[in-house]
């Protein structure tokens, strides 16, 4: 397959942690690019140059901040400008942080649904007919804590809640032309504020596999589900077992 023809894909919040291992796997498996940054400018850049000089002309970079509806918009002409075609939109990036109930603000709700959901939804919205075009598919970065609560993270779970429905609702609507899965990662990257060792020991006690996962079983995960034409509407939990709850070892 020509450069010209390979299929397109959008992976927003991509150019550091889980989006750039996505975007590199989707880059070896032959697709072009389009690596989405907010205020990580140098990040993106640099892996566009380094995807580029393995593949001419096989990654792009824009800038966006999906909190602001004309900026979000003006994304979406932006992608489908550059290489005049749209297979597959990831919608990776994500605002994360704990929100007690007592101290939660409307900024806080308006950042994490912000991101977590109206992104995603609007994207998908403005998307859909260029995806449709090409039988593509949408892939939403959900989280076990869409369905299991995380302490002092109530905004953010309820806003991986609305994620996960939205997938299935739009598996629904967009079918048959546009499949559209999820993934929910469990322990992955630590979250970039600092965790206490004995914080992460204690998460690490509640995997049955004993250790936390990595980028590139995110990645894999989503390559998967690109080369899958018969999946769509589900959710793939990521987590080592976590999941699964607890268990007492006798």
């Amino acid at each position: 397959m020509s450069t010209s023809q390979a299929p397109v894909a959008l992976v927003t919040g991509s150019a550091k942690r889980l989006g750039r291992q996505i975007i590199c796997q989707l880059h070896q498996a032959g697709y072009r690019v389009i690596i989405h940054y907010n205020q990580s400018a140098d990040d993106a850049y640099s892996l566009a140059d380094s995807l580029n000089q393995q593949r001419p002309e096989s990654a792009v970079t824009l800038q966006a901040n999906l909190l602001d509806m004309p900026s979000l918009t003006q994304l979406a002409a932006q992608a489908l400008a550059c290489f005049n075609r749209l297979d597959v939109l990831v919608n990776n990036a994500s605002s994360f942080y704990s929100t007690p109930l007592a101290t939660a603000s409307l900024s806080d709700w308006d950042d994490l649904f912000g991101s977590n959901v109206k992104a995603p939804y609007f994207l998908a919205q403005a998307l859909a007919p260029e995806l449709a075009k090409q039988h593509g598919c949408i892939i939403n970065m959900v989280d076990i804590h869409a369905k299991q609560p995380l302490q002092e993270h109530s905004v953010y779970c309820m806003a991986k809640a609305a994620l996960l429905m939205m997938t299935k609702s739009l598996a629904r609507e967009l079918a048959p032309t546009i499949r559209v899965n999820g993934i929910a990662p469990g322990a992955i990257l630590w979250p970039s504020q600092q965790l206490a060792d004995t914080d992460k020991a204690a998460i690490l006690q509640q995997i049955p596999l004993q250790r936390t996962g990595t980028p590139e079983d995110i990645a894999n995960t989503v390559l998967f589900l690109l080369q899958s034409p018969y999946i769509s509407g589900q959710i793939i939990t990521v987590d080592g077992g976590r999941s699964l709850g607890t268990t007492e070892k006798a």
